[in-house]
């Protein structure tokens, strides 16, 4: 044996002795290239060998680069990449960049599981296939293809493998392995044949051709022969491998519907794998899996009970236990096991299985549907998670389980009404939810007949007729002998009028079912298919067979006893009377369709169903289309008798909707009111009214009722809202009030405080709901909820008139009763504690808005927290979480809920965008571009997303990077120059860029938008109000600039400014308590603009009220200290904004953070704002100063050129100061240029061609 060949067998041996694996050395030693591979592969054999350490060591300082290369390979075969990063490199630098091992550090950058690792291993390989065609590192390639998910890279390289080396057969088995992920089935099987041609006993090809006649094309028995003929290929090839026999299995278990004949193979597989490991236990938890899907439950308990034996920790055995017992009706001992392992689950994860298993316990035992609808949902959920970025692969179908999957489908199924929903109305959740995940599985395994059915029930049960009729005869063309299916499509066949073809159904039905006989709804779709082909004689057979089912016994009839009888319900029954009848009728035999109605009337006479009989033959009648006869009929039921009021009701129905008669409609119910006078059949002739679009005449009659019963609040209520709708308020207020006076329900107090409210007379409605919960405690439940309903209602009303400390004070007593509530409901209504959790996460939610909004930021991250504990998965409260940590500066805790919403969705916007934002703050800035550019080429004219970007872009100091995407808006819509969004966008941009101009004309152009209006016209004041973007109040500059700044003609046009943000302050429309308080800040800053001091002392003792009202207001703080700055009190200004300075910075404030920073500057020279805002021209003017007064030339310049930059080029003043230090800084060329630029854009500036320009000129000169 070689000395390479003997290297795998020294990585793979059994463990020996540490003797006899000393007595191996000497052979496995005699090559040098392979000796350090030999200690190491012994090493790993016995990891506890310090000899081998030190032979290591030793061996490795004098290793040839051969040798090392070895040793790194099977470090990285062994997994160790960090070792074998360590050979390959040392062997890379003594061989002077060994091709071979430049193509081997690619392979372990690859698998390093870094993403930054794996993309460099695309250059590893390039470098070396710019020389050469290395098969291994073309393989390389597509390895790192696939990685990076470009799967048509990879089958383009593997293709070029192929071709070159025809003959190298992980070549192929990767091609087809692409194939399958790229879901080209047909090629796949191309790439399968053409393996097996170079190896006809190829195990993976095998398999992946067994699977196709499974998956594909839902063939059975062709894919039984092949799985056979893999395991007579795994019993040659690989007899002793256990591990080899299990995996491969996996997926057929999975993915064959419990088809016998796969099941008995992949048994076998595992029976034989255990028989060679008999202390794995996860080869007896799989057995014990399949013998479950085997119907063997009994032996799948001891398999199961074997792996908890050899590992009491399997939590899946344990698991498959619980399943048995469910299956097996031991309900009590399954939920002691799942209370078990319910509480465990935070330290063994959550499991799919283990909540489906939950949802199943729920139905067992009769819980509200909504708590196994809630388990099955995170069953799922929790399930896909584990194939998230998983590409299609015999991996996928083994993790995708479709077996477990229609399982859940089905619970989906019993959960679900089973009528079909009325037209325009949406079907149940559960049937959308079952919808989704059988979608899935038959894409992903179209040959799973099984999932096509119920795919097919689900359609039909949501109303999509066609839909599921096209899945049906898919599935009847795979397996004629589906009984199921054939029974749904004759119901399909039924509904559509395509009677033969459903009589047809039926009969194949019957042909693989027997026992579909003994059911009477059978034979009345039978009968119905039969009487609609004209096959009368036939019907009416097939009906009578389905009476004698009813075990209902006829006056008359004969005496025959039925060896087996289904009893049905009253209801049931009389629909089959009916359907005989009307067949008899239809064929002429109107005495023996009488008959049968009149057994009908025998049969339920003196019983409930009598009248309802007569009712019935109506509706027989209206099916035939003589409505004459049904309303006769209807006419003989009396006043006197239990269904009058039914019947008219029938007769009002006919008139109004078969007929068309509004008059005779309400006249039905006129007669009721005149027969049967009652404030019931007053408000039947009330609610008639409104049907018909008369409101007014509504409120006569419901006024008729309550007179009646003036205790009645359902007839105020109905008159209130009839009021409303003719929009009567005050008189509907009347009505309210005069109903709670007299004591009646206290939901009418909530709708007349609503309605209040809604009207806008906040006093009047608080009022009321104070009223409402001044009583002393109590406990009932009803009322408990109502209280709540009302303190809601009241912090509502309270937000609206600005009573900010009640508001708080009214959502923390409703916070309080709904604990209480949640405390009563568990055990009193227990169906409506998920609404109840809702409320109350609500309420908490609520109450950290208002928190956060008074800037109480601490207490708001405490209710929303509070609020998950009630809906954990609730995205909004949980974005608004992750919001108030952005505003707290807390990166990580904002990161993680951030992480946790695109978890579970993915395409979230807001999350996205906070994403982005966190990555600018941690200076990552080409992933947070990375963020909002997928927003944005999934949608360029996202302007929301468009502007925060150029924001953060502006923070971060790249806004040149905005043009591109303001490209990519224009080229999306030939009209996104005239949208308002784009024109906000295009404004920020210029406005940040130093062109207030511009920016004031996009700004002009969004300014009457209803989304964008408010926030430009906020922008146009800012511009006005300082459209050189100066500081406000600072003297460094003032003094400097003062013989450039101070022109009649600045004056002037300062003074127009003003005037302009005063008359836009009008159009300003705030909605919220901070958006006044914002524009009261912004009125003010008009008075500080005019520089006069009686202006400027009123708008100080403004900020002064502002600031004492509200703890910490950041701009109030600073428009206080522009104010003391303007009016020469110094100290007073800095004692304000060093207030600010000790603050936590905050994005909400961001923007008066940084002008507070640069005043404070102004006033100290210090170099803090450009921490969080790299593009803030003035901040970098600062540095510049205060570098050119220490005659730091150079460093001064480099401050002022960013400045520079960030103005656009466009500020003279920074300009000039530029030029002025690269002449002191003897860079004469570059102060020409900066000069030029200047007096390009400002001819006339003052000094600038004497001071600098002609003295840079004559300094070249010299």
């Amino acid at each position: 044996m070689s000395t390479n060949a003997r290297l795998p067998w020294s990585c793979t041996t059994a463990r020996k002795s540490f003797s006899s694996m000393l007595k191996t050395f000497p052979v496995k030693l005699r090559g040098n290239s392979v000796k350090i591979q030999s200690l190491l592969s012994s090493m790993h054999t016995l990891s506890l060998c310090k000899e081998l350490d030190g032979r290591v060591k030793d061996e490795r300082k004098v290793a040839g680069p051969k040798a090392l290369y070895y040793a790194g390979m099977l470090l990285w075969l062994l997994g160790r990449n960090d070792k074998a990063r360590e050979y390959v490199d040392r062997m890379i630098k003594i061989s002077n960049g060994s091709k071979e091992g430049v193509v081997l550090k690619g392979w372990i950058e690859l698998r390093s599981n870094k993403d930054g690792n794996a993309k460099k291993s695309g250059k590893y390989f390039d470098e070396v296939l710019k020389e050469k065609r290395d098969i291994f590192a073309l393989m390389g390639k597509v390895q790192y293809y696939e990685f990076r998910q470009n799967y048509s890279g990879a089958l383009e390289t593997v293709n070029q493998v192929i071709v070159s080396f025809p003959s190298f057969l992980p070549a192929l088995i990767k091609k087809m392995k692409l194939l399958l992920t790229l879901q080209d089935w047909e090629q796949t099987v191309d790439a399968v044949q053409r393996l097996l041609q170079h190896d006809k006993n190829n195990l993976e090809a095998l398999r992946m051709l067994a699977l196709h006649s499974l998956c594909r094309e839902g063939n059975i028995a062709e894919s039984a022969n092949q799985l056979s003929n893999l395991i007579s290929n795994l019993d040659v090839q690989e007899p002793n491998n256990s591990e080899l026999f299990h995996r491969m299995s996996l997926a057929f278990t999975r993915v064959c519907g419990r088809a016998e004949k796969i099941l008995q193979h992949t048994h076998r597989m595992v029976e034989r794998a255990f028989s060679q490991a008999p202390g794995d236990s996860e080869l007896a938890t799989e057995m014990g899996y399949q013998l479950t899907l085997m119907g063997r439950l009994k032996e799948a308990m001891k398999c199961y009970k074997t792996a908890m034996t050899l590992d009491e920790s399997v939590v899946t055995a344990l698991i498959g236990i619980i399943r048995c017992q469910l299956m097996d009706g031991h309900i009590e001992d399954a939920e002691h096991q799942l209370e078990f392992l319910t509480e465990i689950q935070q330290s063994i994860g959550k499991s799919a299985e283990l909540l489906y298993l939950r949802a199943l316990l729920a139905v067992k035992k009769r819980r509200p549907p909504d708590e196994a609808t809630n388990l099955l949902n995170d069953a799922v959920d929790t399930h896909f998670s584990g194939l998230q970025g998983l590409p299609l692969s015999v991996e996928y179908f083994e993790k995708l389980n479709p077996d477990f999957l229609l399982d859940v489908a089905k619970e989906y199924l019993a959960l679900s009404p089973a009528k079909c929903p009325a037209p325009g109305q949406a079907p149940a959740p559960q049937l959308q939810h079952a919808a989704s995940i059988l979608d899935t599985v038959v894409k992903v395994v179209p040959g799973l007949l099984h999932g096509v059915f119920l795919l097919a029930k689900v359609r039909f049960q949501s109303g999509e007729i066609e839909v599921a009729q096209s899945s049906l005869q898919h599935c009847l063309d795979q397996n004629p002998a589906h009984a199921d299916a054939h029974l749904l499509m004759a119901q399909i066949h039924l509904m559509q009028g395509n009677f033969k073809l459903s009589s047809q159904s039926l009969e194949l039905c019957l042909s693989h079912n027997f026992e579909i006989r003994e059911h009477p709804l059978y034979h009345l779709i039978k009968a119905q298919a039969q009487r609609k082909m004209g096959q009368l004689q036939e019907a009416i057979q097939t009906l009578q067979i389905a009476m004698s089912l009813c075990s209902v016994k006829k006056k008359g009839s004969s005496a025959k006893k039925q060896n087996k009888r289904v009893d049905l319900s009253s209801a049931d029954c009389v629909s089959v009377f009916l359907e005989l009848a009307e067949a008899l009728w239809v064929n002429g035999e109107q005495h023996e369709a009488a008959k049968v109605m009149q057994d009908a009337i025998n049969e339920f006479t003196g019983s409930p169903e009598e009248l309802r009989v007569t009712i019935a033959n109506a509706d027989l009648a209206l099916l035939r289309g003589d409505t004459e006869l049904a309303l006769s009929m209807l006419r003989n039921i009396t006043p006197d008798q239990p269904y009058y009021v039914q019947a008219k009701e029938k007769m009002a129905d006919i008139y109004l909707n078969q007929r068309k008669e509004k008059r005779l409609y309400v006249s039905c119910y006129r007669e009721l009111v005149e027969l049967l006078p009652s404030p019931h059949t007053l408000l039947l002739l009330g609610d008639a009214y409104m049907s018909i679009q008369e409101p007014e005449l509504a409120i006569e009659v419901y006024e008729q009722a309550l007179k009646k019963n003036p205790r009645d609040g359902a007839v105020a209520s109905k008159i209130g809202k009839a009021l409303i709708k003719t929009h009567n308020y005050v008189k509907a207020i009347n009505y309210y009030e005069a109903a709670l006076k007299s004591g009646q329900q206290g939901f009418l107090r909530y709708d007349l405080a609503d309605l209040l409210m809604k009207l806008r007379q906040f006093e009047r409605c608080e009022n009321i709901l104070q009223e409402a919960i001044s009583h002393d405690p109590v406990n009932d439940l009803p009322l408990l909820i109502e209280d709540c309903r009302y303190l809601v209602l009241l912090a509502k009303v309270q937000s609206k008139v600005n009573k900010n400390d009640e508001v708080l004070l009214s959502l923390q007593r409703a916070r309080d009763v709904q604990a209480k509530v949640l405390k009563r409901v568990q055990l009193e209504q227990p169906d409506s504690l998920p609404a109840q959790k809702q409320l109350a996460a609500e309420i908490c939610a609520q109450i950290a808005n208002h928190c956060s909004s008074q800037r109480g930021y601490e207490r708001a991250v405490k209710f929303y927290k509070e609020a998950l504990v009630y809906r954990d998965s609730d995205s909004k409260v949980m974005l608004e979480l992750a919001q108030l940590y952005l505003t707290l500066d807390d990166v990580e805790a904002c990161q993680q809920q951030c992480s946790t919403i695109l978890k579970s969705d993915p395409v979230n916007e807001s999350a996205t965008m906070m994403m982005a934002d966190l990555m600018f703050r941690k200076q990552d800035y080409e992933q947070a571009v990375f963020h909002f550019q997928q927003l944005l080429e999934r949608k360029p004219d996202n302007y929301p997303t468009l502007s925060r970007l150029i924001d953060l872009l502006r923070r971060a100091g790249k806004l040149d990077e905005v043009p591109r995407f303001l490209e990519m808006a224009e080229k999306h819509s030939p009209r996104a120059t005239f949208d308002p969004g784009y024109n906000y966008c295009q404004g920020l941009y210029q406005w940040y860029t130093g062109e207030p101009n511009d920016g004031l004309r996009h700004f002009n152009k969004a300014r009457k938008d209803n989304d964008w209006g408010q926030n430009a016209v906020y922008n146009m004041i800012e511009i006005c109000l300082n459209p050189d973007n100066d500081t406000i109040g600072g003297e460094v500059f003032e003094n400097l600039d003062g013989d450039v700044g101070n022109s009649m003609e600045k004056q002037e046009s300062e003074q127009l400014a003003v005037r302009t943000a005063e008359k836009l302050l009008k159009e300003l429309k705030p909605q919220t308590p901070a958006g006044h308080t914002q524009l009261r800040i912004l009125e003010n800053y008009c008075c500080l603009a005019t520089k006069q001091k009686a202006n400027v002392e009123r708008a100080l003792n403004i900020f002064i009220e502002i600031a004492n009202n509200e703890k910490d207001h950041v701009p109030a703080l600073l428009a206080m200290a522009t104010a003391y700055m303007i009016l020469k009190q110094t100290p007073r200004a800095r004692n304000q904004l060093k207030r600010i300075s000790k603050m936590n910075w905050n994005i909400i404030d961001a923007d008066e953070f940084e002008k507070s920073w640069l005043l404070l500057a102004d006033i100290y020279i210090q170099n803090k704002p450009a921490k969080h805002i790299f593009s803030c021209c003035k901040a970098y003017e600062y540095m510049g100063y205060i570098m050119e007064k220490e005659q730091s030339y150079r460093d001064a310049a480099m401050n002022y050129e960013m400045a520079w930059k960030y103005s656009n080029q466009t500020n003279p003043t920074i300009g000039y100061k530029l030029a002025f230090n690269y002449l002191k800084a003897k860079r004469h060329v570059d102060a020409i240029d900066v000069c030029h630029k200047v007096l390009d854009a400002h001819p006339n500036y003052p000094r600038i061609r004497k001071e600098i320009l002609d003295k840079a000129r004559a300094s070249l000169r010299c």
